[in-house]
Parts: C-alpha cells; structure tokens; sequence
C-alpha cells in the first residue's frame, strides 16, 4: 500500500487488532509531551536514526529542554533538522555520534557535539554488554499488527538491540513507516509509551542536485569499472550516493546478483524487478536482500513495506564480517576522502576536522576479503575542487584517520581506472595508484615515490 493511500485509508489499523491487544495499547497510549515527561536530566536516551527518526518526539524533548540539562543523545546520523544540535543547546542537549551527518558536523567541530570513533557492527554492542547505559530509547515505529508486533520500518540496525537495553521505550506510532520483515519487531508489551503521530518519515534523494555535468561523468566512469569487477552470481553492498548509483546503471547485462549490505537506497529496485538482483546464488540467506536500513525515497519505502524479499537485521549480524564473508563473491563498494601512495585510506576526517565516521566500510572490507571469489572495493574521484586538489595523494592530511589501512586495501578504483594493491610491495602499490590519479598531480606523485620509495 502506498503512504498515500495509507493516509486517506478511512478504516483504522485498530479495527484488525485483538481486543486484549488494543487494552494493552490504549492503556499505554499518552501525547508527546506527556510521554517525554518521563524523561529526566542525567538521561542517556538512544535515537532512532537515519530517515527514521522520532521528529515528534524529538520536538517534545526539545520544547522540554528548560527543565533538563546534561541529557545525553546517541545515534548515528539521522536526516533533516535537529533541534537539539541548534547553538545554545549544548547546557540541555549533548549528542554523541556514532555516525556524523551534515546537521551534526558543525556542532561537532566546534565541541557542541561529540564524535565516537566505532565500526558500524560494534555499535549495538555498546548497549548490549553494558559500556553504554540507555535510559530511554524514542523510537518511530510502524503501527502494531493483529499479534501486537510494531516494526522498525526503515531503519532496524542501530537501534533494535539497544532499544531492547533501555530502561523506558517511548514509541511513536506511525502510519507513515513502512512495515518491514526480518528481525525487525517490537511488540507493545515492551513499549512504556505509545504517541499516536502521522507524519512522512525523512526522505534522502541519490543524486546530490548540487552535483556538476563534469562530476556526474566521473561517476559514471569510475561505476563502470567497478561493475567490470563485478561477475555474474556476486553478492553486493551497495550503499547511497552517485557512485554505487553509477555501478547499478551497469548491472543490467549481469544476472544473479545478490545484495548484503548496511544499507541500500532507491537504485535497487529497478535491477530487482528485471530479475537482475534475484539472490538465487547466494550462499548465506538465498533469494533475499539483507540490509540493516534504508536511507531513500518514498519509492523505496513502498518498496520494502511488506516485502517477504527484504530483510532487515540488527547491524551486529549484518555487518559482522565473519557473517559478510559466508557471501560468495562478496563485492563491498566504500567510498574515501583521500588515499596515500602505500594505500592507506581516510574516509571520515578532513585533517582535523571530523566529517562522516568509520561506519561500515572496514566490516565489509574485511568481510569481502574473506570471501570466496570476493573483492573489496575502495571507490573515489581521482580529484576535487575543479581539479585542483587530488584525492591521491603523498601523504594523508595531519590529523586524517585512517579508516582501512593499506593491510586491508585489495582494489582501489577512480574514474582513471582500477589500481589493485592485494600482495603488491609499496613500490609496486605506488605505482599502481599514480596511475590512476589525476593527471595534473600524476608528476608531482611521481617525484615523492622516487625519493621516498626508491622507484
């Protein structure tokens, strides 16, 4: 059903559900403003993340915040506004990321906000052995079925177990959240409050509209030289932006592919309706798409809503590598800031400054090179800044992380093509990435390996 549909639907969701059930639920239901009431100054509270977020919740706690101070919130990035990361908020509000978005980069570099540097599988881990206590977990989830299980919808991976470790659960029913399958439910026995709000849950378009016609043909390339890695049979993680946008456009001559991955977005869908993505050749879960969340369009969530193809798992088994790598022909695509002659790989700091976060990138890196037949891909434009700035470079910025080290780097790939590093030397690796680099630095790159590699 379609949220448009959804939303002029005239018979309610209650009418299907239990009489037991429904006592349950009405004695549990409260206003926004009457559930965050609970919620006290000192509390640790875990966000739903991604597109989707709690607003409704989140705006009550906000309207709240001359009562509370030093409230602690934790999640990975989350999609659109968020009032509590605005200037002045740092007395009542303190947001710790596991994950940094564009609302929360800013607050984070300048010491409103704090960075937790962890792999992506790790973070549920946090909650369920006890290094974070969660008092509270707010969560947007979608309306309960005749049995009383609500689903996490679009987002199930960061948030499922620790929900689960948190002392309240304040759910806001959501006609607009799509229900997804999988090991995605929660039953209303657990939730403390239940906040009846309608209302679209956060969309993220693929293409970035800022995007040049220059940048959109280095997407294109460097897509197409990913796909030709990519053989019949594999399995994919595929993520959100132009690059994994790109590699899809390419898919369309392959056959059997699968998809495990944290996260996919709107591009899928079209590959899974020609038959192109069917799963059958997997060899962990065949015939289904494994995801921990979505991060989209409204398409993709009628798209998931309901859809025995789909399943979403808690991030800690999605991501765990040892999992990834029972995937056959495993292809993780990740992305990176800048990557060094001996291929080491900055993905979530400019120098100093904090930018994204490690996220997933290392779990299927690894996990991919576990598998058999796999191939870990690392994906950047050779440049930036209308070429003036190359994205290959010498040495990383001062202060840049290195996400994946050059031990874990097998493929790195550029609009120039595909420089493969598994088992080469630091010369040979040196080499190999000037040649995909941008020809403007390509001299200068040149120079630095002779004096400092002996090529």
């Amino acid at each position: 059903m379609s949220y448009d549909m959804a939303a002029q639907e005239e018979v309610s969701y209650k009418q299907f559900i239990p009489t037991n059930i429904l006592r349950i639920y009405n004695n549990k239901l409260v206003s926004a403003d009457e559930a965050v009431k609970h919620i006290k100054s000192g509390d640790n509270i875990v966000v739903q993340p991604g597109c989707a977020a709690p607003m409704e919740l989140i705006r009550a706690l906000v309207r709240r915040k001359d009562e509370l101070k030093d409230v602690t919130l934790y999640h990975i990035l989350i999609v659109g506004d968020l009032p509590y990361l605005h200037p002045g908020m740092e007395k009542h509000f303190k947001h710790k990321a596991f994950f940094i978005g564009a609302n929360s980069r800013q607050a984070v570099n300048d010491g409103r906000a704090e960075f937790i540097p962890i792999f992506l599988s790790e973070v549920p881990l946090l909650f369920k052995y006890g290094q974070i206590k969660s008092d509270v977990a707010l969560l947007n989830v979608s309306p309960p079925d005749e049995h009383g299980f609500c689903s996490y919808g679009v987002d199930v991976g960061t948030i499922k177990t620790p929900a689960e470790k948190s002392k309240l659960i304040i759910a806001q029913i959501n006609r607009h959240q799509p229900r997804t399958l999988g090991d995605s439910f929660i039953h209303i026995n657990k939730i403390n409050y239940i906040v009846e709000y309608d209302e679209p849950i956060h969309e993220l378009p693929q293409v970035d509209p800022n995007a040049t016609k220059d940048e959109l043909e280095v997407f294109d390339k460097i897509g197409s030289y990913i796909a030709d890695l990519v053989e019949d049979g594999s399995t994919l993680q595929m993520g959100i932006g132009a690059i994994p946008d790109s590699v899809m456009r390419y898919l369309h001559n392959k056959k059997d592919l699968g998809i495990h991955t944290e996260m996919f977005s709107d591009g899928i869908i079209e590959l899974v309706e020609q038959g192109i993505i069917n799963g059958e050749k997997k060899t962990l879960h065949p015939g289904k798409i494994i995801a921990g969340f979505v991060l989209g369009t409204r398409k993709v969530y009628d798209f998931i809503d309901n859809n025995p193809i789909i399943e979403f798992h808690p991030q800690e088994y999605v991501n765990d590598p040892f999992i990834i790598s029972k995937n056959n022909k495993m292809v993780a695509i990740n992305s990176a800031i800048e990557v060094d002659l001996t291929g080491q790989v900055c993905s979530d700091s400019i120098g100093t400054k904090f930018y994204s976060g490690i996220g997933g990138q290392v779990d299927f890196i690894r996990g991919a090179a576990r598998s058999e037949g796999g191939k870990p891909i690392i994906a950047l434009p050779s440049s930036t800044k209308n070429s003036t700035i190359s994205r290959i470079v010498p040495i990383l910025k001062p202060g840049a992380g290195v996400v994946t080290s050059r031990g874990d780097v097998h493929y790195v790939v550029t609009e120039y093509g595909v420089a493969e590093l598994f088992g080469k030397s630091i010369q040979e690796r040196a080499k190999a990435l000037i040649n995909i680099a941008h020809p403007n630095f390509r001299d200068e790159l040149t120079r630095y390996a002779k004096e400092t590699f002996h090529i």
